[in-house]
């Protein structure tokens, strides 16, 4: 093995460790996507907890925003704590996310539970900075998309599936409305918690133990544990922290504006999509969401997860699942007359819609460009940097689109999410590069002859 690689890593069949690892993680990912939907489940039932019919727009804007506020805050605190050791910090982000998920159920009013809720935030954007980072840094080559997929793009999902069966059973128990939001807000500590001891026994990354700490002899004894040999770990990485940004910023903020393309398109059609539809086919919010996730989302994110990331890149399969949306957002716009006489036909297309968008989710909305395209002396910051620009994208669309559909109508918010997507198609066919089948040095550049050996 040469001093600039770790090709016993990246050489490595995926084995029961990678399970293990895409499980440990990408359950941090669950709770994501249970906590971050769980509350638009719920909400009309929290608003009549606390006494009122509709929220004020300041209070509603809070509400809706300050757990994505709170992420951004978050992976930009953690992204600059991962460079002093990915599993150092590992597990405080589901504690976080843990205690104040179930602080949620003792909420006394709607202004702590907007505080708590930002509290969470800050898990969720440790987490997305942390989980894809050790993901990624463990991960063999071949199958790193895989990796990645499996535990960010297709967990989500779940979490957002469970929270959907988790509502209608305490409907379906009868269970009083107060108590009803407050124990499907409060659920999302399981999780959370449960895999808090499994998180602090994972080792630190060799590529952070040779390259950040210097301390070869801990990361030859990682890469002998993963991968079964016993090999001299490479050098340490001394450049200057500004000196390695700066030559990678492009491919960073590049990464950063494709994720926050992605959530300005998909948390606006979130928004939209069962108001739209639902109705129309005689379905709550809750009925249609279940079935959205697990007729068309689930299954389309296991299998480009499984089949695609790796074998047709990461580029193809963003660049044609915007182009793809765009054109579904067409037909909708144009046939929205009819679509509302025919539900289970507008069921369809939405579906489809939603398949198309898990090719963006699966890279950019699973970090994978964060992670890839930046070398792991910076890694940590450069993934809370492209993490802040989705959450960013995604408060500016729960801010802005409902006044949107008030202010130019439906049609044409639905266009401008056509010009978004249209957008999100040529900003990755033209600012990145593809990653697939390659090692993070190779990526990155990350040779001998640029970096120079601890002293």
């Amino acid at each position: 093995m040469s001093d600039s690689d770790f090709s016993v890593l990246d050489e490595q069949r995926f084995q029961a460790f990678h399970w293990r690892a895409i499980l440990t993680t990408g359950l941090g990912v669950f709770c994501d996507g249970y906590d971050l939907s769980s509350i638009g489940l719920v909400l009309p039932l929290v608003l009549a907890s606390f006494g009122t019919a509709t929220l004020s727009s300041v209070d509603s804007a809070l509400l809706a925003a300050s757990a994505l506020v709170g992420a951004a805050a978050g992976a930009m605190v953690f992204g600059v704590l991962g460079q002093w050791g990915r599993k150092r910090f590992y597990g405080y982000d589901v504690l976080i996310l843990g205690l104040a998920a179930f602080a949620q159920a003792f909420a006394p009013n709607l202004a702590w539970l907007i505080v708590l809720r930002f509290i969470l935030g800050l898990g969720v954007g440790a987490d997305y900075v942390l989980s894809p980072v050790i993901m990624a840094e463990h991960s063999n080559r071949a199958d790193r998309g895989r990796a990645l997929g499996l535990g960010f793009g297709t967990m989500w999902p779940v979490g957002a599936l469970v929270a959907a069966v988790f509502t209608l059973l305490l409907q379906a128990l009868h269970v009083a409305p107060d108590l009803q939001w407050r124990l499907v807000l409060g659920a999302g500590a399981i999780p959370a918690l449960a895999v808090l001891y499994f998180r602090r026994r994972m080792p630190e990354t060799a590529r952070f133990l040779a390259r950040l700490e210097a301390n070869r002899a801990e990361a030859s004894k990682v890469m002998a544990e993963i991968g079964g040999q016993e090999v001299a770990a490479p050098s340490a990485d001394t450049r200057p922290f500004g000196e390695v940004f700066a030559a990678h910023a492009r491919w960073i903020f590049s990464g950063a504006l494709l994720w926050m393309i992605y959530d300005l398109v998909v948390y606006a059609t979130i928004l939209f999509g069962p108001s739209l539809i639902a109705k129309g086919m005689g379905l709550g919010p809750v009925d249609f969401t279940l079935l959205i996730e697990l007729v068309f989302v689930v299954p389309a994110s296991l299998l480009m997860s499984w089949f695609l990331i790796d074998r047709i890149g990461r580029k193809p399969l963003q660049v044609w699942g915007f182009a793809i949306s765009a054109v579904l957002l067409i037909i909708f716009a144009m046939l929205r007359s009819k679509l509302a006489g025919a539900p289970a036909l507008a069921f369809i297309v939405y579906g489809l819609f939603n398949v198309s968008q898990t090719g963006p989710g699966l890279v950019s909305g699973a970090g994978v460009f964060g992670v890839e395209l930046a070398p792991t002396r910076i890694r940590s910051v450069a993934q809370a940097i492209t993490v802040a620009g989705g959450r960013i994208g995604a408060a500016i669309s729960g801010f802005a689109f409902p006044l949107l559909f008030g202010a130019i109508g439906e049609i044409s918010t639905m266009l401008i999410l056509v010009a978004l997507s249209v957008a999100g198609a040529i900003c990755t066919q033209l600012l990145v590069p593809e990653t697939s089948a390659r090692s993070l040095e190779e990526i990155n550049s990350e040779t001998a002859a640029a970096i120079r050996p601890a002293q």
